[in-house]
């Protein structure tokens, strides 16, 4: 099937001059638009301008011009239908077999911080994705491009065989109504924001493929990693990495995780994070301190581990952390001395993530078989909750501290989840429980002697005063969880009678 006529409309104009010239030299005629046919005419290219295909001028400031029979018959006729090209001679409209088209620019449009709701709606495609798609459903005769990497294997193929293959034409095709939903799926989320419609009768969301990985959550499992078109700056997604190994699937989700706990604090904070519960958690008045308490915390589990700070990472903290095999370690930035000293480790992975506070309020969406689950983030935190002290004690200066440290970190840890929390850093976890008692057995035996004087911390209410009464055995002193329960006053009075100073929330933080 030898092709004869390509209809060119870019706005991304990577290479396209050099693929017109390719195609005019194999004796295909150029049909353009507007922009497009302005340039290549000046770079020597002989266009046929699209007015003169339709015989109407464009018109509406070029909001119309490619919405013709001219156009539309050309690429939408059967060529083997007698009907269709005896339709096309009698309407002396004549075929068009190569569609060379890529969108206005509306994602870097609306990326644009002050851009305008006008300008956006300027910048939605009509007549591109109306010939990308008439031209994707006729593959069978039609070769379109929207991708400038796909130009070469264009010329290939052409050379090679004459023309462009069937199995080509059909992958482009299926390329093409990807990048024309994509596309969609863009103007859809951002009108849809800009009404405010929180949960809409269709959740139509894209993402842009960011990497193959090696395997999934084993090895025997096929993965790769997709981001946001605009997603929030401050993500893994987004991270910029600067050393080591590729990230792996759960190198991924855990590094999301200790990013997450992190970006609770705001004084100097280290979060070591194994299978996405953090292991430790530490504050001080430096990185080095808050990563020391953080190392301590649990200096078994943070081997192999992934490690989150929210400060530049300095020299001192770097040679702390070469003491260990950790498998990564974000943070905004590293001092370049820290980054020499890191680097000598060939396999470990420094990752740096903008700590912008202005990222604006996402949907969490959790994949289940058949279907999604969206919700709000949970952004809630100590300052959002309704604090109560429920028994005669009142916390002490210290146990304040302790309690709202376990209170951010529990947010944080599969529930059921019990965290245990003594100056400025945690000393137990437990993590994903079928009862919050058990959940509390586990993070007092990893406190071990350490439990004594430390505060707990509950992501859900106690259903019964077992909690406590473990809590007291163990020596906490201060216990912070969000009450609510039908025996609240058992656990009350159990608080009451061991001394520990108990405070309600009023806000539960599950995480499955």
């Amino acid at each position: 099937m030898t092709m004869k006529r390509a209809l060119i409309s870019v706005s991304n104009k990577e290479g396209i001059v050099v693929f017109a010239k390719e195609l005019e030299a194999r004796g295909i005629e150029i049909i353009s638009t507007g922009g497009t046919s302005q340039m290549l005419a000046d770079n020597g290219v002989r266009v046929t301008g699209i007015s003169e295909v339709t015989g109407f001028p464009e018109i509406l400031d070029g909001r119309v011009k490619t919405l013709h029979p001219n156009i539309h018959g050309g690429l939408l006729a059967i060529r083997d239908n007698e009907s269709h090209m005896s339709e096309l001679e009698k309407q002396a409209i004549q075929p068009i077999d190569l569609v060379v088209v890529n969108l206005y620019p509306f994602k870097e449009t609306i990326e644009k911080p002050d851009t305008d709701f006008q300008d956006a709606i300027e910048n939605i495609d009509i007549g591109g994705p109306s010939m990308l798609r008439a031209a994707a459903k006729n593959h069978a005769y039609v070769t379109v491009v929207t991708d400038p990497n796909d130009y070469e294997l264009i010329l290939q193929e052409i050379d090679a065989k004459g023309e462009v293959q069937t199995e080509t034409r059909r992958r482009l095709a299926a390329k093409v109504f990807r990048h024309t939903a994509a596309y969609d799926a863009l103007v859809a989320q951002y009108l849809t924001d800009q009404v405010g419609e929180e949960y809409p009768e269709t959740y139509t969301i894209t993402y842009e493929k960011k990497q193959d990985l090696r395997y999934g959550e084993n090895p025997h499992q096929k993965a790769a990693f997709y981001r946001e078109p605009i997603g929030p700056i401050s993500s893994i997604a987004n991270a910029m990495q600067l050393h080591g190994k590729e990230l792996s699937y759960n190198n991924i989700n855990d590094a999301e995780s200790a990013l997450s706990i992190v970006k609770e604090f705001q004084a100097p904070a280290a979060v070591a994070v194994k299978h996405t519960n953090p292991c430790g958690v530490g504050t001080g008045e430096t990185l080095l301190e808050a990563y020391e308490k953080a190392y301590e915390a649990d200096p078994v589990s943070i081997f192999g581990g992934i490690v989150a700070l929210n400060r530049e990472v300095d020299q001192q903290t770097a040679e702390k952390m070469k003491e260990i095999f950790l498998e990564i370690i974000i943070a905004p930035s590293f001092s370049q001395e820290a980054l020499d000293l890191l680097m000598e480790k060939k396999n470990l992975r420094l990752l740096t993530v903008s700590f912008s506070e202005e990222d604006s309020f996402r949907s969490k969406i959790t994949s289940i078989h058949g279907g999604a689950l969206v919700q709000e983030e949970d952004r809630k935190g100590f300052l959002d909750a309704d604090i109560r002290v429920v028994t005669k004690r009142e916390p002490t200066e210290q146990e304040w501290e302790d309690l709202k440290l376990a209170w951010k970190v529990v947010k944080h840890v599969k529930s059921n989840a019990i965290v245990l929390a003594k100056e400025d850093k945690t000393v137990g976890v437990g993590a994903g429980q079928m009862n919050r008692v058990g959940a509390a057995k586990i993070a007092i035996e990893q406190a071990g002697e350490k439990a004594k004087g430390s505060a707990l911390g509950s992501d859900a209410f106690f259903p019964m005063k077992d909690t406590v009464e473990e809590a007291g055995k163990a020596g906490v002193t201060a216990i912070i969880q969000p009450g609510g329960s039908i025996r609240d006053e058992e656990s009350i009075e159990k608080a009451n009678e061991l001394g520990i100073a108990m405070v309600f929330t009023g806000m539960r933080h599950f995480k499955h």
